[in-house]
């Protein structure tokens, strides 16, 4: 049965599908992704909060992970409500300025995390390599430039596949097989040709994951030889440890980034999508904040200091 096509003007709503296809599992779902994002929210404005307190965290790499805890929250935010809502009504409709508005928020979040990431591995290049200036050389200023390319770069991004998306034509319902506004579920929706929209997204994730990648690697292969030269076995664990947290952080999302955009594009793959979706929204921006408080002895000392004052109080 052919269906109906209608102009982005005209087509008011999107359908989600979401974890229908389980209903037996829509009440575990709701408590498991309520309690992982009650945890996100805590953890990162922990973070925020912890790193404000102490004076000795005010320095460049906890500058840039503030950053990295309120993208956590916005992106975490962005989809995790509507999630949590089309898991316990029987509405699953999204207004498409809603959805266009989603995608854009999702898209620049996770550019801008990239880049984010990929800043954090400079930072660690030049705190192991030249202690001694590391405040010179990671001026206030400079971070400041460095965050601001990367919030400019990443709405950039987002306008253009926003854009792209926003002139196609979709079918009416305007079914979309997941549990929000993701690219290819949407782009799945449309009935005009879609190939501007996936040459824009083509270009722009092979650009943005190759150039984050590369700025990433080439860091890490200068920290490892500078590592390798030192003499003290001393120097060699406090080296490690202060890029252990960042190492980890940047292997779990571009795994998931690769897993969400190399996955077959069939029908049988939509389940594996939304599980990777669901890896990437809702459980990346819970694990940073215990990744970078679990293995950071000034955070972990703070929040001792923090429990110990509430307590006595």
């Amino acid at each position: 049965m052919r269906r109906n096509m209608v102009n982005q003007s005209s087509l008011t709503a999107f359908i989600l599908i979401g974890f229908s296809d389980y209903p037996q599992l829509q009440a575990p779902l709701f408590l498991a992704f309520l309690s992982v994002y009650t945890i996100t929210l805590l953890g990162n404005l922990g973070i925020i909060a912890v790193i404000r307190i102490n004076p000795k965290l005010h320095t460049p790499m906890y500058f840039f992970l503030t950053h990295l805890a309120l993208l956590d929250l916005c992106y975490s935010s962005v989809f995790t409500p509507k999630l949590l809502e089309i898991l316990v009504v029987e509405d699953r409709t999204i207004s498409f300025q809603e959805c266009m508005t989603q995608f854009f928020f999702i898209c620049a979040c996770v550019v801008i995390e990239m880049f984010m990431l990929a800043v954090m591995a400079y930072d660690r290049l030049v705190a192991v390599c030249n202690p001694l200036l590391y405040t010179v050389a990671m001026s206030r200023k400079l971070c400041s430039l460095l965050i601001a390319g990367t919030y400019l770069w990443g709405c950039l991004c987002s306008v253009i596949l926003t854009y792209s998306l926003g002139q196609l034509s979709y079918c009416a319902p305007g079914i979309i097989n997941h549990f929000g506004c993701e690219y290819s579920a949407v782009l799945s929706a449309a009935c005009s040709d879609t190939t501007f929209s996936q040459m824009a997204c083509l270009v722009i994730s092979l650009f943005n994951e190759s150039c984050s990648l590369l700025i990433t690697l080439a860091s890490y292969v200068v920290i490892v030889v500078t590592i390798m030269r030192m003499p003290s076995k001393g120097g060699l664990r406090k080296a490690f440890s202060t890029c252990a947290s960042h190492l980890t952080a940047i292997s779990i999302f571009h795994g998931v980034v690769l897993l969400l955009y190399c996955v077959p594009n069939s029908k049988s793959s939509w389940l594996l999508v939304k599980v990777s979706t669901v890896l990437f929204t809702v459980m990346i921006p819970m694990l940073n904040p215990l990744i970078y408080s679990l293995r950071n002895k000034d955070v972990k000392e703070t929040i001792r200091r923090l429990i110990h004052s509430k307590l006595l109080t």
